[in-house]
This record gives structure tokens, sequence and C-alpha cells, in this order.
């Protein structure tokens, strides 16, 4: 890449590491001794992460109590309590300094949280019948988890965690058709502090024994520089294509979205090399942001290595990690690429063309440069889908072949370069440190929102589970197609203000059994997976929704474009993502659910692909041309036709093993339309000749 190209995204590279540090957890920035003592616990925690998934042995509980109590120690040392001064009082802000209070919040919510295993023996004897003691630690965790989770996540998730509990108490007083009978103090606290149905549930737990092990990869990764790598591979090849940044946009936020799981990680990433350079080739700045945004936010569709909540997903339906990537891969990749069609797209209506060849990093060097990143990569896909291993083995053995190649590439490139050894070796070790941790500050957010959201999965279990059905089916009248609906815009609405991750714990908590119990009503089965994945997409799908859209802010600050117009454009793209869930619910072929058969699966792909990109053609008004109005009906049937040929066959009277033959209906009605755009745009070009 040429030093132009560079000097015209510095002061991009200065916003980007604003928003990288505010991304890992870098809030405050201590002097003197202080300032070792966060990157210290940080490395702590990745090393005794590293411990537990394979040199030391211990129980569920312990790990995820030692796995918390890390968290809320470096949130309460590292995040002020308030971004500006308040009240008068500059310690509540104070960025360079760690003040006395939060040390002492840091010390008392570290024992809360290790409070169950420090009684742990004499807990298990009294369960059910908690001392006073028990209540006030239980208290004191539940006051600060929630405190450490409005200082990292925000106040969204503190506030809906809170509105449960109180629902928890005053549930005999609601009205009828949300009464519920109530609970005590005593069981609320043991719930939620004592057993391993609230706080130290099973998403928290996730994210201890395997969440945590691959943000640490993922940061390894970037740090030894293979998020660059997979930029500039992704410009090399795609580049010099018709609005070949956008399309390397793309690619480079789906290959380092499959290990970062933030979409503002991926923008921060990608985002700081590709939009200058499609504002430069001739793309808008919305527009450039808004590719960036969608590429960004699907990043964590993208199968093998999916976001945290993928491994969640994998527990609560109780199967192998592999079978949730299995069932979500068809979707992703369609999806993918659809956006690199209407990336295409966008650039056919500007008139825009690709970067010449000068601009772009020769392909085969670059290849070369940083094949050494893809071996771990590679591998980590191996242990997942060949040998399958299970995902803690698989990132823990990824983890040390990224070390040893992060130990040798500095002596090497010293080497190459006739520079000295020794230093090149000290700076591999360095940058290992440095990657412990970034992975420990990385995980603090996953750890926090597992755990605050376990206080609303507690409450669900404390017998809410079948009213939230009766709720559910009552607002939706019974109709799962609303239902459906609402469940999407809920997501939408409560992931405005959360992590994805967060997002997913709710409403499917809330929502996947009785989407379930509701399609079953109506004699729908709906596979438990489909109802899972359909609250993950939307969680994601939140991150770009305005007014919110905390990934288009990212994005619209790179390239200086105002961030609701740049979430709106991004929502725009990724309705081509949204309509996904709603297909796969009703036609679970999307999903590989019992698909065993290679050919029938590409089958299945490539005819989502079609049916995914008529719809972008419809929602974005351009095929080969310009759409007219009466034709986007007819794109929309196409999508419909081949995204559920279950329906079509049952609407003509044809069995269900026949479906696949109402293909040729969609295939034939968008050759139709290609013709007939075809001789439109001819008709257009000898009138311009004229």
């Amino acid at each position: 890449m040429d030093n132009h190209l560079i000097n015209d995204t510095d002061s991009d590279f200065e916003i980007a590491e604003k928003l990288a540090e505010e991304e890992a957890g870098i809030h405050r920035k201590p002097q003197g001794w202080a300032a070792y003592v966060i990157p210290t616990i940080a490395v702590t925690w990745s090393i005794f992460q590293l411990a537990i998934a394979k040199w030391v042995t211990l129980s569920s509980t312990y790990t995820r109590a030692i796995h918390l109590a890390f968290a809320l120690l470096i949130v309460f040392l590292n995040y002020p309590t308030f971004k500006k001064s308040r009240f008068g009082l500059k310690m509540l802000s104070a960025t360079n300094r760690i003040p006395l209070i939060d040390w002492a919040l840091a010390g008392v919510a570290s024992w809360s949280a290790l409070y169950l295993i420090i009684n742990y023996e004499s807990i298990v004897n009294r369960i059910g019948q908690p001392i006073v003691m028990d209540i006030v630690a239980g208290c004191v965790l539940l006051v600060l988890l929630l405190e450490a989770s409005r200082r990292v996540i925000g106040p969204a998730l503190p506030v809906i965690a809170l509105i449960f509990s109180g629902y928890a108490f005053l549930g005999p007083y609601m009205p009828d058709l949300i009464a519920f009978k109530g609970t005590s103090l005593n069981r609320f606290i043991g719930q939620m502090t004592m057993s391993t149905e609230g706080i130290y549930g099973v998403p928290l737990d996730v994210s201890a024994k395997i969440v945590f092990l691959f943000v640490l990869f993922g940061a390894m990764l970037e740090r030894a520089g293979g998020g660059q790598y997979f930029i500039r591979m992704s410009l090399g090849l795609l580049g010099g294509f018709k609005g070949g940044p956008a399309k390397a946009a793309i690619l480079g936020s789906g290959l380092t979205g499959m290990v970062s799981g933030s979409s503002i990680a991926n923008i921060v990433t990608t985002g700081t090399f590709t939009i200058p350079m499609m504002k430069k080739v001739g793309y808008p700045a919305t527009k450039a942001a808004a590719v960036e945004v969608a590429a960004s936010t699907d990043g964590q569709l993208a199968p093998p290595i999916m976001g945290a909540a993928a491994f969640i997903i994998a527990e609560y339906v109780n199967v192998p990690y592999v079978e949730v990537v299995k069932a979500a891969a068809i979707p992703a990749f369609a999806s993918y690429a659809a956006l690199f069609y209407i990336s295409h797209i966008e650039a056919s209506k500007l008139g825009l063309k690709g970067m010449s060849r000068k601009e772009l990093p020769p392909i085969f060097a670059t290849f070369i440069s940083g094949i050494h990143y893809l071996i771990p990569l590679c591998f980590l896909i191996y242990e997942l889908v060949v040998m399958r291993h299970s995902p803690e083995l698989a990132a823990f053995n990824a983890i040390w072949i990224m070390a040893i190649i992060m130990l040798i590439q500095e002596p090497v490139k010293a080497y190459l370069n006739n520079e000295p050894i020794a230093p090149a070796c000290f700076r591999g070790v360095k940058n290992i440190f440095s990657a412990l941790a970034m992975g420990g500050r990385n995980m603090v957010a996953v750890a926090l929102a597992t755990a605050a959201a376990g206080i609303i999965v507690g409450v669900v279990a404390l017998g809410l589970g079948g009213l939230i059905t009766q709720i559910i089916d009552v607002i939706s009248m019974g109709n799962i197609y609303l239902m459906l609906v609402i469940t999407a815009l809920a997501s939408l609405l409560i992931g405005m203000g959360l992590p994805t991750t967060a997002t997913y714990i709710v409403m499917a908590s809330l929502t996947a059994p009785a989407i379930v119990t509701i399609g079953g009503a109506q004699d729908f089965i709906v596979p438990l997976m489909s109802a899972h994945l359909f609250c993950f997409y939307f969680g994601i799908l939140a991150d770009d929704t305005p007014p919110v859209g905390l990934a288009a802010y990212a994005a619209a600050a790179i390239a200086k474009s105002p961030p609701i117009q740049t979430g709106i454009q991004a929502f725009m793209y990724d309705i081509r993502t949204a309509i996904l869930p709603f297909m796969f619910i009703f036609n679970s072929d999307l999903i590989l659910h019992n698909v065993n058969s290679w050919p029938q699966g590409i089958l299945i792909f490539v005819m989502a692909c079609l049916g995914n990109f008529a719809f972008a053609s419809a929602t974005q008004g351009w095929f080969l041309t310009q759409n007219k109005k009466w034709e986007v009906p007819l794109f929309l049937a196409v999508t419909f036709i081949l995204m559920r040929p279950d329906q079509i066959a049952s609407w003509l009277g044809m069995a269900h093993d026949q479906r696949y033959w109402t293909y040729p209906i969609g295939l034939a009605l968008f050759g139709l339309l290609m013709i007939l755009q075809k001789r439109r745009t001819s008709s257009e070009a000898l009138l311009q000749g004229a």
C-alpha cells in the first residue's frame, strides 16, 4: 500500500485508536506504579483461564466465581464512575489515577463474587436456608454487579435487570394477565447468588470456559498483525474490481469478525483503511461508512468461529458447537454473498470503478508475507470441524501455536532486515504479554454481560417461564407471524443499548421457548435451534439499528458522516439479513435441519443466495438498471419462491419431498427480469449514444 494512502488515513488512525481503547476497556491511564496494576491483573486472568483449560482442574462453580471476580476487579479499577465530572467530585471521573473509593469497591466486589466458593461447603449444607451473611454478601454482589455493568455496558442492562428483580417481588400485586406469585428475599438471593441458576448460570459458565479463550486468541492474532494482514489481502484481491474497496471491506470484516465477535472492533480494525479508500473511489461518506457497518455487524455471523452468543446457543440447545456452525452456515454465507452483491449494485448506481493496481498491495507478496497467520486459524478450524474437539480445547491448542508464531516472527523479521536478534526476541515476548492483557480487558464486557443477564434468566427460572409464554401468546393473539415480528422488534429495541451476547440471552430466555410452544400449538414445528438463531440474528442487527446503533457511530466517526443517516443506510443494507431469520423459522432446510447430503445442502445454499440477491435488488431499487415499480413485487416473489419452496409446493398441491421442483419457477421469473432489464439497458445505451 503506498505511503500517500497511509498519510491520508493518519487522522482516521487517531479516531480509531480512541475507539479501540474504548472497545478494549482502556479508560484509565494511571501514573506511576498504578499503571501496572490493571495490565498485571488482566495478564493474571488470562494465565488463569489458560491454566484451567488444560492443567488445573476446578469445579464449574469455582471457575465461574473466579472469572467474575477478575472481571469486577478490572472494572472498578479501570472504569471511572462517570465519564464527566458530576456533583463537583472530580474523583468520580478521574482517568489519570485510581481513586481510593474504587480500590475499595474493587476489593469488596471481588470478595462478594468469591463469597460462594469461600464458604462453599457450609452454603451447600444449608442450601435453601441462607444466613444473614449470605444475604448481605448476595445483596452486595447484586448491587456492585449492576454498577459495574453500568460502567462498562451502559444503563440499559442494569435497568432491565432491576425491572425483572422488582417484578419478582411485586408479582402478586400486578394485573391478572401478568400476576405472579412472587418470591421472598431469601429465595431470590439464594437463586441469584448461591446457585447456578442466576448470576453463576450457564452464560457465565460459557464465558469462563470457552469465550475467554476465543477472545484471547483474537487478541493475540490482532496483536501479532493478523488483522492488518487480512485487510491487505482483501484489498489486493478485490480492490481492483468495481467498487473494490467496499468488497475488500466486506471480506476483511468477515475474516476479522470470525475471531473478534464485536462489530465495533471490526470497524476499528478494518474501517480505518477501507472507509477512506471507498471515499477515494467515489462512495459518499455515508454509504462508505454504512457498508463497513453492515460488513462488520455480520462478521459475528460468520462460521466457523462466531461471537460469544454462539457458544451459549450450543449450551442452551444442548448440541455440539459444530451443530451451531452447521445451522448458521447457509444464512451467514448467503447474507455475506448478498452484501457483496449490494456493494456491486451501489458501485453500478454511482458509476464507480476499482482502484488502480499501483495503489493496491501485491497479491502474491502480501499473501506470502502473512501466511503464518493462517496456520493457527486453519488449525483452529481443523480442530473444531474435522477433529470435533471441544471449543475450549481447540482454542487452547490454537493459542499455543499463535504464541509460538508471535515469539518467532519478530526475530525472523530482524534477521531478514539485518537487525539485532536479542531486542526482537524481547519484542516477541512483550507482544505476547500485551496480547494477554488485551484479552483480559476485552473480556470484561462479555463477562459482565453474561453475569448481569443471568439475573434476568434467574428471575425467569423462578417460575415465570410458563407465564411469559402465556403473556406472549395473548399479546400475539396466538399468531406465530405476529409473535415473530414482536420478538424481532423487541430484540432490536433492547439490543440498541446492550451487547449482542446480553441481547441474545435476554431474548432467548424470554421468547425462544414461547416461539417453539406457540408454533407447536398451531401444528407448526419450530426447531429449537431456529428459535435461538432468530434471537441471535436480531440481537446482532441491533448494533446498526438507529437511533442508537453504536457500530454506526464508530464508522461515522471515521468517515466523518452523520451517525443517524449512516445507521439508517446500514440498516437498509442489512434488511437482507433481517429476512433470513423469518425464512429459516418456517423453512428449516436453511439451517440444514435434518439435511445431511452435500448436494442437497449446496442446492439450498445457491437458491438462498439467489433469493437474497433478488431481495437486495427489490430493496435497493436496482438490478441491471434501475427497477420499474412493477418489477419490485416480482423480485420479492423470486425471493419467496427460492427461500420457501416448501410453501410453494404446498400451494401447488405437491408433496413436501417434491418441494425443490418449485425452484425452476423462481429461476425462470428471475431470468425473465434479467432479460427485460438487459433489453432496457441496451435501449438506454443506444439513446445515450445517439
